[in-house]
């Protein structure tokens, strides 16, 4: 959406002119999956695929948020705002304007506002969505309020409201991603630390590409699997007197295998090894360069799939087609249960890597899936 057209939607549903533009993208997660709750290493990029919000200030203590996809307006007043007040899809924006209350410590002076937001990072297809929102709106309310917190802040803050308003127990990958992102550049995020660093991908100067292969199977990080997945992992830590599963090696998985049930060792040893396979893509494309880390993007899925089962058939099949198209390396991206996987290809095959999908998912009936490719982008900001 353009600003020009987001002002006018502004316009139509409350009567009065915005006063400003923000947006936030989306992320791919390179590598590193389940492991930013597990206190270890990360390493997304933001997308040039954004949240675009507009907003103007009231003068009293009324929030009031619309949107593309629900037009009429959600309203509450700050004094109000809570999490158990909060519900549905408005739940992501007025989570936030009630999280930064606790992380500020009431600096700056809120008052109420009027916004409307509109998107086009693909809703449930694992490229975060729902940071996009919180932190479009995270930029947007601490320039208004005047709040002056830093972009890790405004990360914490955006993870409060999804484990709090939305109740979606998640990292803070999705956040930090989506604020500190960088053109052409992965963030390399220390999930215990919280220290951040931008590294160079270079896949514009090798000439590769990202194809984001939507399986359009959907998935809801508030349900079920997710929260299942983070308490096995919790269980496991305990079992192995361990603070978190960052304090777990490789070294230490043969005893843990004799510790733990199956299950649960199969979940530590995901996340164990995805930890390592962060820091060693980190490496290579230091090192190497870009087209050294496919062995690394194909092994993590190979993990997701057996040890974590958050796989699905639809995505086994876009990334076993991928890999099997010339692709440098290919794996599910973001919580699992559907959503959508990602393959690193050199331009040059890229279409022909769409086709082998398609192809494939039709052969075996199933939906169509959508393919398009993205690009390390810039993280969230004002627009105008």
């Amino acid at each position: 959406m353009t600003d020009s057209s987001i002002l006018t939607r502004f316009r139509d549903a409350y009567g009065r002119t915005a006063t400003g533009v923000w947006s936030a993208p989306g992320r791919v997660n390179l590598i590193g999956e389940h492991t930013d709750y597990n206190l270890g290493f990360v390493f997304p990029f933001a997308i040039n695929r954004r949240t675009v919000l507009a907003l103007a200030p009231r003068e009293d203590r009324t929030l009031r948020v619309a949107s593309s996809f629900s037009p009429d307006p959600v309203s509450i007043s700050l004094n109000d705002l809570s999490p158990d007040r909060l519900h549905g899809w408005s739940a992501y924006p007025l989570g936030v304007a009630w999280a930064l209350g606790q992380v500020s410590q009431l600096r700056g002076v809120r008052t109420g506002v009027d916004v409307y937001i509109d998107s086009n990072v693909p809703i449930g297809a694992g490229l975060s969505s729902s940071a996009a929102i919180e932190s479009a709106m995270a930029v947007a309310l601490n320039d208004v309020w005047r709040l002056d917190l830093d972009r890790r802040t405004l990360a914490k803050a955006g993870q409060l409201a999804e484990n709090r308003a939305v109740g979606a127990p998640t990292g803070i990958m999705d956040q930090s991603a989506s604020l500190l992102g960088r053109t052409d550049s992965g963030v390399f995020l220390d999930c215990r630390s919280l220290a951040a660093e931008v590294i160079p991908l270079g896949f514009e100067d090798a000439g590769l590409e990202v194809l984001v292969m939507d399986t359009h199977v959907s998935h809801a990080h508030a349900t079920g699997g997710y929260a299942a997945r983070r308490a096995s992992c919790e269980a496991g830590a305990r079992a192995l007197k361990a603070d978190s599963l960052r304090d777990v090696q490789l070294s230490d998985l043969p005893e843990a295998e004799e510790v733990l049930d199956e299950e649960t060792f199969r979940r530590v040893r995901h996340v164990v090894t995805e930890n390592q396979r962060v820091l060693d893509t980190v490496r290579t494309l230091r090192e190497k360069g870009p087209h050294a880390i496919g062995p690394l993007l194909d092994a993590s899925h190979v993990s997701m799939r057996d040890d974590f089962e958050i796989s699905s058939p639809e995505l086994d099949l876009a990334v076993s087609t991928a890999q099997a198209s010339g692709a440098v390396g290919a794996r599910m991206t973001g919580g699992g249960f559907g959503g959508a996987a990602i393959a690193l290809v050199d331009r040059a095959d890229t279409q022909s890597v769409r086709d082998a999908v398609a192809a494939s998912f039709a052969e075996a009936g199933y939906r169509a899936p959508d393919t398009f490719t993205v690009r390390a982008a810039q993280g969230a900001g004002r627009e105008q």
